[in-house]
């Protein structure tokens, strides 16, 4: 379980103290996957960064499976911890090889001293990437630079569930590729989520898939969840409500409001697969 109890984040502007989070209190339990909307400003990565580790909180704690994570670094939470950024860029080492990445997120769980790069690894990394079915088998060798964005973010999906994490973070994940590249790494990730059942908790602007993702929903403003779905109110809930939700809180977020219309991508996912849509985890 994940606990988050009486959790804040003050950041310091000048003369002025920015409440980013507020006092939030969360908690999922394993295989819970959770969504999370809201405007710009609202809170959201700041929430996956308290759980990463990557910020420490002014109050409040994070509890995970009974440990008490709160002045624990991000390195290491990172065992426990898997998380994957909006920019592709964000999550490998482009001057190393496919291989070397790897290695090294196959050394941060193992504890190992060094990258682990004997041929029977190379050969490991090989069948789990032709699982991809995108070619990377062939590139371990390949400077991850050189690679395509949807490939890196593939990439990076992998290395971050290598260490079969407790928890995986999505903050927006697909938001910087294209349609076809977003599907696929949806796909990947909705994969490894069934697979695996972490705890997973999803940032994304798109109302829709919010809605269809997981089995969870909130909506965060000023740094607080104002308003929480579950069961058969989510299955039930419709764009438009969630509209009027932020409506009635005087919210106004162009990309939000953008993120209220269908995507290309689902809409052709639709087209392919009837009633499924890309990018949904499992319920």
């Amino acid at each position: 379980m994940l606990e988050l109890d009486r959790l804040s984040k003050r950041f310091r502007s000048g003369s002025d103290t920015i409440m980013a989070i507020a006092e939030l209190d969360l908690a999922l339990d394993p295989g819970d996957v959770l969504t999370i909307i809201g405007s710009n400003g609202a809170g959201k990565s700041t929430l996956l960064n308290l759980i990463a580790g990557t910020f420490l909180p002014s109050s409040g704690r994070v509890v995970l499976n009974g440990d008490d994570l709160t002045a624990i670094p991000a390195h290491r939470r990172a065992r426990r911890i898997g998380r994957i950024v909006q920019n592709p860029l964000a999550g490998t080492a482009p001057s190393m090889t496919v291989a070397e990445n790897l290695a090294l997120a196959a050394k941060r769980t193992r504890r190992l001293l060094r990258p682990a790069l004997t041929r029977r690894n190379r050969r490991e990394m090989a069948d789990r990437l032709a699982h991809l079915d995108i070619g990377l088998e062939a590139r371990l060798r390949c400077p991850v630079s050189q690679l395509s964005g949807g490939e890196r973010q593939a990439l990076t999906v992998i290395m971050a569930t290598l260490a079969r994490p407790e928890v995986l973070l999505l903050d927006e994940h697909t938001a910087a590729l294209d349609p076809r590249n977003a599907a696929l790494i949806n796909r990947l990730t909705a994969d490894f989520v069934e697979d695996l059942k972490p705890i997973t908790l999803l940032v994304t602007h798109n109302m829709e898939q919010a809605i269809e993702t997981g089995n969870r929903l909130v909506m965060m403003h000023k740094g607080a969840v104002v308003h929480e779905l579950s069961g058969d109110e989510k299955r039930c809930a419709t764009v438009a409500q969630l509209v009027d939700l932020f409506a009635e809180r005087h919210v106004v977020d162009d990309e939000l409001l953008l993120g209220a219309q269908p995507s290309c991508h689902t809409q052709s996912a639709r087209n392919a697969q009837g009633r499924t849509t890309a990018g949904s985890l499992p319920r």
